[in-house]
C-alpha cells in the first residue's frame, strides 16, 4: 500500500461540516448533532487537502478513562482512497490512545487493515432498525433518577470492562435513561436518544435477555411507527425479538479489539445493545 503523504491535524469544531459531508458520501445516517456529540467525547484527527479547505479523512478516539478507548468515525474521501490515508489515520489514532486497550467495529472491507494493525475479531455486531411496531409497556422499568447514576455507571463498568462515566452522563443529557428496579437496587439500564433517521436505544445493560427486552420495550412503548435503531451483538440472541417488534436486521459489522479480548463469556451483567457502533 502506498504510504500517505497527506498531513493530519487536530479535529476541531470547524471541521464538522466537512466530516458531515464525508459521512453523507459514505451513506452513513449521522446528523451534524451526532458528530458534535462524538467529537465532544473524543480526541480526533482530520486530513485536509492542499488548500486546507476540504476534509479528506477523519478518525476519532473516544477514551474511557485510562484503560480503554474506541476507534471510530474512520472515513476517507472517495477521491483520496488508495493512497494509504486510512492506515495513516488509524495509526495516528492508535498513537493518541497510548497504552489503552482499543475496540472498534469494522466492515469486511476494512478487516485486513485492522488485522495488520493488531486488532483481533471478538464477535459480530448486528444493526436492527425500522419503524417500531406496537409494544406493551413493561413492569419494573422506570425513568432513571439523579441518584441512580452511580449504580448505572457501576453496572456499565462491570458489563463493558471500562469506566464510561463521561459517556453515560452525556447520554443522560442528550436523551433519556431508564432503569430496571427490583425494589432493592438497580439491576439494569438503557439509554435512548435522537440519532440519524430517528432514535437509537443503547447501551442496554441487563442481567439476562428477558430484562434487556423489557428495557428496550420501555423506550419502544408508545413509539409505534417511529424509526428506531438498535445495535446488538449477534451472541445476545435478541435478533428474533427485535425483528418481531419491527426492527429488521439490515447490516452487520465485525467487533475487534487490540489486544485480543480475554474476558470470560457469560459475564453478568451483560451489554445487550451498544450505545452506538462508535462508542461500543
Amino acid at each position: 500500500m502506498t504510504e500517505s503523504t497527506i498531513p493530519l491535524t487536530t479535529f476541531r469544531p470547524e471541521h464538522l461540516d466537512g466530516a458531515l459531508r464525508l459521512s453523507r458520501q459514505a451513506n452513513w445516517p449521522h446528523r451534524l448533532e451526532d458528530w458534535q456529540l462524538a467529537l465532544g467525547l473524543s480526541a480526533g484527527l482530520v486530513a485536509l487537502d492542499a488548500d486546507t479547505t476540504t476534509v479528506l479523512g477523519t478518525v476519532l478516539m473516544t477514551p474511557y478513562k485510562q484503560d480503554l478507548a474506541t476507534i471510530n468515525m474512520v472515513i476517507v474521501d472517495e477521491s483520496a482512497r488508495g493512497r494509504g490515508l486510512g492506515r495513516h489515520l488509524l495509526e495516528a489514532a492508535i498513537a493518541l490512545a497510548g497504552s489503552r486497550t482499543l475496540r472498534l467495529v469494522a466492515t469486511s472491507e476494512g478487516l485486513p487493515l485492522y488485522q495488520k494493525l493488531g486488532f483481533c475479531r471478538t464477535g459480530t455486531i448486528v444493526q436492527h432498525q425500522g419503524p417500531a411496531l406496537r409494544v406493551m409497556p413493561p413492569a419494573n422499568v422506570r425513568p432513571a433518577e439523579p441518584q441512580d447514576i452511580r449504580e448505572i455507571i457501576a453496572l456499565d463498568r462491570s458489563a463493558y470492562g471500562a469506566d464510561r462515566e463521561d459517556l453515560l452522563r452525556t447520554l443522560a443529557k442528550a436523551g433519556r435513561l431508564a432503569v430496571r428496579d427490583n425494589g432493592r437496587s438497580v439491576t439494569g439500564f438503557a439509554a435512548q436518544r435522537a440519532f440519524g433517521r430517528g432514535e437509537v436505544i443503547g447501551p442496554v445493560v441487563a442481567a439476562n435477555a428477558d430484562d434487556a427486552q423489557s428495557l428496550l420495550a420501555y423506550f419502544m412503548a408508545g413509539r409505534e411507527g417511529c424509526f428506531v435503531r438498535v445495535d446488538t451483538a449477534d451472541a445476545s440472541r435478541l435478533g428474533p425479538w427485535l425483528i418481531d417488534k419491527g426492527l429488521l436486521r439490515v447490516d452487520e459489522g465485525i467487533a475487534m479489539q487490540r489486544p485480543a479480548d480475554v474476558r470470560s463469556a457469560g459475564t453478568s451483567p451483560t451489554t445487550f445493545a451498544l450505545a452506538s457502533q462508535a462508542f461500543g
